[in-house]
């Protein structure tokens, strides 16, 4: 532990000698590491939640790809987790074609399956996911859950257009 070291001066000089103390940190260390050692294994290590996305292979892009709009549907994701969907040409896209629907007892996962029920090809489905700019991240991430579950394997996100935007605006005053 902790030593007194005393310095015999007997031969002569008169000074106001110190004692000298040395302390031993050794135990000291040794709780230290007992003490992080303890925290490591107390503590839960928790796994990261990763979800899985699949991107396309890499490869020449085909930019003639149209989708047919009876072999798609877009969802529109808003502010406060309020998400809107329709499934129409871009030209004739109103106030009417423009529905909201809510995650609540599996709605969304509900309107993807009529949708691709009534898809002429339904190996060809494609769910379009369009985040507004006051959209939550948490609103996207349980689409792309929603997507999981009912193994949507063709989506896409991408951005609004203005007519897309101008709809929403109107759907949020």
């Amino acid at each position: 532990m902790a030593e007194v070291q005393v310095n015999d001066r007997s031969k002569g000089s008169k000074k106001n000698g110190r004692i000298g103390i040395k302390v031993d940190m050794t135990p000291m260390v040794d709780l230290g590491f007992l003490l992080i050692t303890f925290f490591l294994f107390s503590t839960n290590f928790s796994k990261p939640n990763v979800m899985d996305l699949g991107l396309p292979a890499k490869g020449p892009i085909d930019r003639e790809s149209v989708i047919d709009y009876r072999n798609s549907i877009t969802f529109i994701l808003g502010k406060d987790g309020k998400v809107y969907y329709y499934q129409d040409e871009r030209k004739n896209l109103n106030d009417k074609s423009l529905k909201e629907v809510s995650f609540d007892r599996a709605q969304v996962a509900k309107t993807i399956e009529s949708a691709k029920a009534n898809a002429p090809k339904k190996e060809n489905f494609t769910v379009i996911i369009k985040p507004a700019d006051d959209s939550q991240y948490k609103t996207l991430v349980d689409m792309l859950d929603e997507l999981a579950i009912t193994k949507s394997e063709h989506y896409g996100i991408s951005e609004m257009n203005d007519k897309e935007k101008d709809l929403y605006e109107k759907k949020n005053q």
